[in-house]
Formats: structure tokens, sequence, C-alpha cells
């Protein structure tokens, strides 16, 4: 037995979160700890590391044993290269490399047996190290998670947050320990480094435990589940879709035993009842009330029935035309892509691409909260927008959970308000939180919800999963397949995409659309059978024979009008924006703190670089007008 975790209690204040968990490692299996956001995976992983005590119960390790958890990789020097901090892993092999070289310069001396003896073992050992292939694995798993070469010469601090955090799992996993905790790995990654990353844990030599909530992660890699509920730990062996399945039949039986029981029980004690006190039954009546005594009391094993339930539908029914896009060109600084889409009534468009590749930056661009570089796009009669964007999460207002739907929709009464927030899971007092005070989870769960309540008929979701657990994001889909609307949507969550996306958008230098949903594209794709055509026309058959628009010009117009009174509202926006910062500029705070000055600068930059695209954008739009 590696590890072992009995009877494990931990709680923080009043509120218990592990009741009784157990854990056990035996051999190299690969391990997934499962259960809602707060349900006590990442606690559980904490006192395996030590990082938590436990209040009470055990924790017994094999002598030895290497443990490596991904939050304890931590950078001490940021002035370090990416190339000199992995490269450290390898410490003892480099300087048994540094031995076996010394020791062949040795032999050009002397020939003896023992130099010869002690030269093949550090050969020998060298190689069992894997000394010949240190620098390609290195090189190997870098360049896996989105790196380039040139990106091994940079220092750590010229990386964003999560950037580090993918050069932080490289290392752990170079590293190799006996047991590898790893929690939400997938996070920062897009689905080709997902892929990629499933294939080196499923075939990684020593044991693994992780917390994740991508499904089909979960599915491919591991070989047992223990589901963390109520505080207690429950040991199924199989994959992900094993353990769905082995559930409900274990609840069933365990209810149906449960029911037998309970009409036993009531039975035996009408009987005690009825023969307790006639002398001639007594001792009946006692032997029933030992064997009840005596008797193993079977639970109803409760499940947890928190479920969102959300309810999406649009206030009005729409053209069937929904979006027309011709040659979008994409990005801030430079072209990042090039889009060419027709999105009809219905359809539900999963967005696909690398990271950097501008999925986000698409979506922002069609809600107009971006400048296109180039090319247009057009949304058809009477289409309402509603839009989900990933950076919800990171919201820090004061405002309460209820006030923030309040504000709103002031039309709702309170009841109303409260009904649609207990919903997505606020109930009594968690409507009066704080917003900045939510989890990541709960936040998402309070944008759903203000989504919910616009009945829009057209959803633009930017990575709507994001920080939900498994069964919020369940619920979610349920939600949106029952929607009566159409659906745009960029995740990387590949369960997500195979069961809500009925056409498949890839997004490179250029966008390909193909007519099939996920799963079918990812069989081809692997293939190498996806259709060649750029974009496939797709039309309703009730419009089928519909005439082409004369009106596209006064479209574009019309467009046009629309946008430049938006970029001037962003003008002068900006303008404010960066007068703010300038006048930061004379306070203590920065002025005494170099750092903090640069990255003032920095975004003193940024605002200039923005206000300059929207008054370009502005002058352009206002030619084409004068144009006309």
């Amino acid at each position: 037995m590696k590890l072992q975790l009995n009877n494990v209690h931990k709680s923080y204040g009043a509120q218990d979160v592990l009741d009784g968990a157990d854990l056990q490692v035996r051999g190299n299996e690969k391990i997934a700890l499962i259960g809602r956001n707060g349900s006590g995976k990442s606690t559980l992983m904490k006192i395996i590391t030590k990082e938590e005590e436990m209040d009470s119960g055990s924790l017994v390790m094999e002598s030895g044993l290497q443990v490596g958890y991904l939050s304890q990789i931590t950078f001490e020097d940021e002035e370090k290269s990416v190339q000199e901090e992995l490269m450290s892993v390898f410490d003892d092999l480099i300087q048994l490399q540094a031995r076996l070289e010394n020791q062949a310069l040795v032999l050009e001396k002397d020939h003896s047996e023992k130099q010869l003896d002690l030269y093949d073992r550090l050969q020998n050992r060298f190689e069992t190290l894997g000394g010949y292939d240190y620098e390609y694995e290195l090189k190997n798993v870098f360049f896996h998670f989105q790196f380039e070469e040139a990106d091994l010469h940079k220092k750590l601090k010229e990386f964003s947050s999560g950037q580090r955090t993918r050069i932080a799992l490289v290392k752990l996993l170079l590293s190799k320990p006996d047991i590898l905790l790893l929690d939400e790995p997938t996070n920062h990654l897009d689905i080709d480094s997902i892929e990629w990353l499933e294939n080196y844990i499923k075939h990684y030599p020593n044991a693994v435990i992780l917390v994740s909530h991508d499904r089909m992660f979960i599915d491919h890699v591991v070989d047992e589940i223990v589901e963390l509920e109520f505080g207690k730990t429950t040991r199924y062996v199989g994959d992900y879709s094993h353990y769905i399945q082995t559930k409900e039949e274990n609840l069933a039986k365990n209810h149906a035993a449960y029911v037998r029981q309970q009409e036993e029980i009531k039975h035996i004690e009408s009987l005690i009842e009825k023969f307790r006190y006639k002398k001639n039954k007594a001792a009946f009546a006692q032997s029933k009330i030992k064997y009840l005594d005596r008797m193993e009391k079977i639970e109803d094993v409760k499940k947890d029935q928190s479920m969102i339930k959300a309810n999406f539908s649009s206030a009005r029914k729409g053209g069937n035309r929904v979006l027309e896009v011709e040659q979008l060109q994409i990005g801030y600084d430079s072209i990042l892509s090039t889009v060419d889409l027709n999105v009809m009534r219905h359809d539900h468009v999963g967005i696909v691409g690398p990271n950097g590749i501008g999925k986000s930056t698409l979506i922002k661009t069609l809600m107009e909260r971006l400048p296109a570089k180039g090319g247009h796009f057009h949304f058809g009669h009477q289409i309402d927008l509603g839009y989900f964007d990933q950076d919800f999460a990171q919201l820090n207002s004061n405002q309460s959970v209820i006030d923030t739907l309040w504000d709103e929709y002031p039309e709702l009464d309170q009841t109303e308000l409260r009904n649609t927030l207990a919903a997505f899971l606020f109930t009594q007092d968690e409507v009066f939180k704080e917003v900045k005070s939510l989890s990541g989870g709960e936040k998402v769960r309070l944008a759903l919800a203000l989504l919910m309540l616009s009945h829009d008929n057209v959803l633009l979701l930017d990575e709507p999963t994001n920080h939900l657990d498994i069964p919020a994001k369940e619920a979610l889909e349920k939600a949106l397949k029952d929607y009566d609307g159409t659906i745009l949507f960029v995740s990387h969550d590949r369960m997500f995409l195979k069961k809500m996306a009925t056409r498949i958008m890839e997004m490179g230098k250029e966008s390909h659309v193909y007519e099939m949903g996920y799963e079918e594209y990812i069989e081809k794709k692997k293939e190498g059978t996806l259709p060649k055509q750029n974009q496939q026309k797709k039309e309703s058959p009730e419009i089928k024979n519909e005439p082409k628009e004369r009106a596209l010009t006064f479209a574009q117009e019309k467009n046009y009008r629309n946008r430049i009174a938006k970029l001037e509202s962003l003008l002068e926006e900006a303008e404010k924006d960066l007068e703010s910062l300038r006048e930061l500029r004379y306070e203590p705070e920065y002025y005494q703190d170099y750092r903090k000055m640069e990255e003032l600068d920095s975004q003193i930059d940024e605002k200039h670089n923005e206000i300059a695209n929207y008054t370009k954008e502005w002058e352009e739009k206002m030619l084409a007008l004068e144009d006309k």
C-alpha cells in the first residue's frame, strides 16, 4: 500500500467538509476525486501533501514516497529563464552526467578493471534514469503545452499567470513523483493540449490522483473514481461513464433493500407489541427484540438533489437568417483570424481552435466590445443578443446577489427574484452575499441567471462551463438543449461540445465550418477526411427560394451608423479612463514604486492604442458613409 487515508474528519468552523473520508493508493492506478464544488476534494489533496492538518483520522505513507502537487510548485526566482527552471528537475541526472564524463577522462589514462567497472555502473544508471533522453523529453512536454522554442529562453516573469501555471505543470510532469496530484490540470489548455495530456497521464508509470470537472478527460484517463458526497467517500472501479451507471444502480438497489428491511422491522415490531405481555409468548417477543438489536440497519443513502433548474427561452422568434459574417478580420494589434460564417435559426455552433487564435475575440467583436479589423457582419431581423462573458467570474462588485438581479430587472418583485436565484442554487441568506465574495462557480451561476431572465433569441457564450462542477454542467446542458433559440459558443469542454454542437467552426488564420456534430468532426479530423470546402452553405427549407436581399447597402449603412454612435461613446469613455490613469502618476503609491509605475505606463500605452483603434475605425466608417 503506497498511501492510505482512514476515517478523515476536517471542519472549517461550523462546516464539516470531510466526515469519515477514506482513500487508498495501492499501485500505479489513476484515480479521479469527484464531487460538487466545496465537497472537500482539494482539502483531501492538501491533507495528503500535509498542507492541511486533519481534525482526526490517519494518514499512512510508504517510506520515501515522493508526492508531487501542482500548487506546491513555485518559482523562487522569476529572473530565471524557463529552461533553467525546468532543467533544475534534472539536477541529479546532470551531476551523474558530469561524473560519467569525468570517468571517461580517467579511462583515457587508466584502463584498469576497477575504473572500467565504475564507468559501466555510472553509464547503466545514467541510461536507466533516461539520461540520453531528458533534454528531448523536456522539449517534448514543453512544446505540447502551447509553447515555442523561443519561450525556453524567456524569463519566468515575462509570462502571464496562466502561462506560469502551465510551466509549473510541465515541471511537475518532468519530476515524475511516485504519486502525482493534479487539481484541475486541463485549465488554461486548448483541446489539442488536453488530448496530449490525457495520453501522457494514461501512460504515466506511477500513481495519479486528479480533481477535474472535465468529464471526457476523466473518462479517458482514470480506472477508479472516488466520489466525495456529504463528507464521505465512495469508491467505484472504472471510468466516469461506468461510475454514473453503477451509482444509479447501487442507489436503486440500496433503496429497495432499505424499503424491504423497514417493512420487516415494522412487521417484527408489531409482533413484539402483540406478544410481549403474554406469558406464553414473552420469550418469543424477547428473541425478536434481540434480533432487532443485532440487525445491521441499512441506511437509505442520500443523493445530493440540489441541481440548477434553468429554463432558457426567447421572448420573440426572430428571423431565419440570424447572422452573416463575411471576411471578418478580428484581433488587437494584429489580425488573429479571418472569419466567414452563416448562422440560421436553431443552429448550435461550437467554436474550436487553439488558444490565442481569437475565439473569445470573435465573440467580443460580434458583441461590438471590440472593433473589427476588416470585413463585416450583419445580424438578421428582430435578433436579440444575450452574452455570457467568461470574465464575469472576475467581477468584484460590492452589490449583493439579489440587488445585482434587481438592478437589471427592476420590474420583478422580490418573490420572482428569489425564485430565479433559487433555481441557480442561491437560497436563504445566500442571496444577500456580496458578488465580490462569491466563488468562481457562484459568479458563473449568477451570470447565467441574468442571462436566463433576458429571454434573448440568440446566445453568444464564451466558455460558459468554466468554474462549474459536473452536476451544474449537466443541468446547463439540459437547459440549453431545450432552448428555442440559436447558440454560438466557445468551449474547451469536449463533453459540452459533443452534447451541444450541431455545427462546428474551426478557427485558424481562416475559419472552416463543418456541418456535423463534434464527435463526427473529431473522428473525421483524425482520419483526415474532413470536407475541404471552406464554408458549407446551409439553407433552411422554408427560405430556400427566398430572393437575395436587395437592401444590403441600406443594411450596411444602418450597421455603420449604429457602430459610429457606439464608437463615439467608447471614445468618450476611453478618454476619461486615460485621464484617470494619467492622474495616478502623481500618487505616492505609484511614483515611489517603479514596478507599479511601469505597469501604469503600460496601461496608459494600451489605452492610447485602444483610442487610436477606435478613432481609425470611426474615420473609416465616416468616410464610407460620405462616399455613399
